[in-house]
């Protein structure tokens, strides 16, 4: 798998000068747009389409320095439609116009070309399962969120510190109902849903608060139906909150490139359990998957 995904990346070297489709890349490295761009993100630590501008602009911004080619040819090089939008994009990376750029010999930002490789660190203890799930469905307290990468998310935690104890028993209540193997991942769990492709820092993201449960949603919360499919199930126990923080880059970053497995679109849930004191955590986290083609 990584031997594929250095081999996109080459792709993405040899045509910054034209229009970078990700179906492609995704041909290359023998898998489904949606697992690639969720497979690069994790790796490199931005979006797929972020990385590319950067690349772009980096190298572009050596032309510019260079002098052989006119500040519109460099533009149209590189894809962008105008000297302005070029304009545009090349201060908002490197924080100077192309102009002033050549005129001062300014320093750059770069952006080094990413190649991938498998580093096991064994950091923490995790644990999987494959399961196949009939269709369920999760009833809980819902809003929107904004995407955030690194450390927990302020407008989760504030929005989970709103909910009263009154709507947690409620929901404690609906977790019992119907027979124990129905209401696996059981207790309360984290789902979040609808989120951006891109990935990006800040796009928005459905989060519920939720359990598995076959009951009618009552007032205030909503039910988000999730259809039958394959699971992977990871389970991970560490100090809190790193171990949650890092539970679900491990599994791309690790488990994925190594198994025969992609991610597919759907809800992703989480189910946490802190020790008393605070200073340790157990998580198990559901992602759909499917098996690679040979």
């Amino acid at each position: 798998m990584l031997e594929r995904l250095n081999q996109a990346m080459e792709h993405i070297e040899r045509n910054l000068g034209q229009r970078i489709e990700v179906a492609e890349l995704a041909r290359i490295a023998v898998t489904s747009e949606y697992h690639f761009r969720r497979l690069f993100s994790a790796l490199a630590g931005m979006p797929l389409s972020e990385y590319i501008r950067r690349r772009r602009l980096t190298v572009a911004g050596a032309e510019v320095l260079g002098g052989e080619r006119t500040l519109l040819d460099v533009a149209m090089r590189y894809g962008y439609g105008s000297g302005e939008a070029f304009a545009r994009a090349f201060r908002a990376l490197h924080g100077v116009g192309p102009g002033e750029a050549r005129r001062t010999g300014a320093a750059l930002r770069s952006q080094p070309r990413m190649s991938f490789r498998l580093i096991v660190e064994g950091s923490t203890d995790m644990r999987y399962r494959v399961v196949q799930k009939p269709e369920f469905r999760v009833v809980g307290p819902k809003t929107r969120v904004p995407l955030v990468h690194e450390g927990m998310n302020p407008a989760i935690v504030s929005f989970i510190r709103g909910i009263g104890r009154e709507t947690l028993q409620r929901l404690e209540e609906l977790g019992e109902l119907g027979a124990p193997s129905d209401r696996e991942p059981r207790g309360i769990v984290a789902v979040t849903d609808d989120v951006s492709e891109s990935r990006a820092e800040g796009t928005e993201l459905d989060y519920l608060h939720a359990v598995v449960t076959e009951a009618p949603a009552p007032e205030g919360m909503e039910t988000l139906t999730i259809p039958a499919g394959t699971w992977a199930v990871f389970e991970s126990s560490g100090e809190f909150p790193r171990a949650l923080q890092y539970l679900w880059r491990d599994v791309y970053t690790q488990w994925f490139p190594s198994n025969p497995y992609r991610s597919v679109p759907g809800p992703e849930l989480l189910r946490t359990r802190v020790s008393e004191d605070g200073t340790r955590a157990d998580a198990e986290l559901w992602i759909r998957v499917e098996r690679e083609a040979e």
